[in-house]
């Protein structure tokens, strides 16, 4: 509760900051309100789960507020130049953001159905303001509009499945749903469309297929700072909440609910990857990209074991910084060039060594390639499904990694051997900060993956 606290208290002062146009003092603000969350976080570790009512601070939601605190840090610290030239109203950027980072560490923490709904709105509403913020860019507001559409249409799937459960159940509260599984004899029928009506709204929020459609021109069209936030932290978000659900309160149900989670699965892996293969656009591709990384990450739930937790924890640290390193080398380049398409990253490796290098070690990491975390997070959850033998579908998402492979080493071959303008670009200090501490998780967990693999 404490960790809410402070990052709503940091979002009132900024937006109070920014109503006396103090924008030097946003940023600083800023970072103090998310360590001092950060703080409480660490403080809170290895103690007894402690119950808020609707919401339980355990080491599941410590673990994911951590990657949700520090992802969005490293985010506020891409801000430099980038609000300045396209709005004066900065503080509205930096509050929103702080308000769906609260709302996710809702998400993160609920016992009680009622709270994610709240947690997922918090969340959402912010985005769809984030999405459309630049009012005079025809395709912020496209981004916008689309996401509100379909956020409304998921939330209509997600509130109709929570309706149901509790019409079966009697209860919103995650412990006598899990309850009522265990010691029921008859389970009323209606319990069951509500499991599958909340499978696919949350499905929808995390973009995986086939409700994944609004994600592509989303993330095309949102300012690519806000795309950063919501391929990262919020898929990581959203993943915790899918996760606490099903592998917690739903765990009984197992065998009814994942027979259409692995078509979820297998559809999810096979349209990111293949239609991230065409793409010309890089941040397009990373947008698909981010669809592929979406069913891997679904991969936990098939087989449930008591790794499950830490598997996606791991996976979806490893996603998230490689993703951050990716976009913020995006930032910089189309600065630089005014265009996100791949020739637009043509010899960068002449122009900034060190960008490259640290461009070369996210793409390694989000193909999988071993030294990375991303090698580590997809090795943990194939081994996880092989626990009972499911060969056929750890093969097809073998090969569709193999495919990845193809559209991710694209940008390493035009970054190293392509030549592009001679023109130099040059990082600030503090995108030189988010890409050495992103470059140097990213290597320490494919090195050490012990140092969280065992901590929820």
């Amino acid at each position: 509760m404490n960790i809410i606290i402070t990052i709503s208290i940091t979002a009132f002062i900024v937006l109070y900051a920014g109503l006396f146009k103090a924008n030097k003092a946003l940023l600083p603000l800023t970072v103090v309100g998310l360590l001092t969350a950060l703080g409480f976080t660490f403080c809170a570790w290895n103690g007894n789960a402690v119950h808020f009512g609707m919401m339980q601070t355990d080491n599941f939601a410590l673990a994911f507020s951590g990657i949700c605190i520090i992802g969005t840090l490293l985010i506020f610290l891409l801000t430099q130049n980038y609000f300045h030239a396209k709005s004066d109203n900065i503080a509205e950027y930096y509050t929103l953001i702080l308000f769906a980072l609260a709302g996710m560490i809702m998400m993160v923490s609920y016992k009680n159905m009622a709270m994610l709904f709240v947690g997922l709105e918090i969340m959402s509403v912010s985005l769809y303001i984030l999405a459309g913020i630049r009012k005079k860019d025809f395709a912020s507001n496209e981004a916008s509009l689309k996401y509100f559409l379909m956020g409304a249409f998921s939330t209509g799937f997600l509130l109709f499945g929570i309706t149901l459960i509790y019409g079966a159940t009697g209860s919103f509260d995650l412990d006598r749903i899990q309850a009522y599984l265990v010691n029921s004899q008859v389970i009323s029928p209606i319990f069951y469309p509500g499991v599958i009506l909340m499978m696919i709204g949350l499905s929808f929020k995390i973009g995986a297929a086939p409700f994944h459609f609004w994600t592509p021109d989303v993330y095309e069209g949102a300012p690519t700072l806000i795309t950063t936030f919501m391929s990262t932290v919020v898929k990581t978000a959203g993943f915790a909440a899918f996760l606490r659900l099903f592998a917690g309160a739903l765990a009984p149900l197992h065998d009814f609910w994942v027979a259409p989670l692995m078509v979820i699965v297998c559809l999810t892996l096979f349209i990111g990857n293949v239609t991230a293969l065409f793409q010309k656009n890089f941040k397009r591709m990373l947008a698909y990209s981010s669809i592929s990384h979406a069913g891997y990450l679904l991969f936990s739930l098939i087989v449930l074991t008591k790794n499950s937790e830490n598997n996606v924890l791991v996976y979806a640290a490893a996603y998230t910084f490689a993703s951050i390193i990716a976009f913020a080398v995006l930032i910089l380049v189309k600065q630089k060039t005014g265009s996100d398409s791949f020739e637009s990253f043509n010899g960068l490796a002449k122009r900034n060594p060190l960008v490259a290098l640290c461009l070369t070690v996210a793409m390694l990491s989000l193909a999988g390639i071993p030294l990375t975390a991303g090698f580590i997070g997809k090795y943990l959850m194939f081994l996880n499904v092989m626990t009972e033998y499911k060969t056929l579908l750890v093969a097809f998402a073998i090969l569709n990694a193999l495919v990845g492979f193809y559209y991710y080493f694209r940008v390493i071959v035009a970054v190293w051997f392509k030549d592009g303008a001679e023109t130099e670009l040059s990082a600030p200090v503090q995108y030189k900060v988010v890409l050495l501490v992103s470059v140097a998780i990213t290597l320490i967990l494919g090195i050490y993956p012990a140092i969280i693999l065992n901590l929820i």
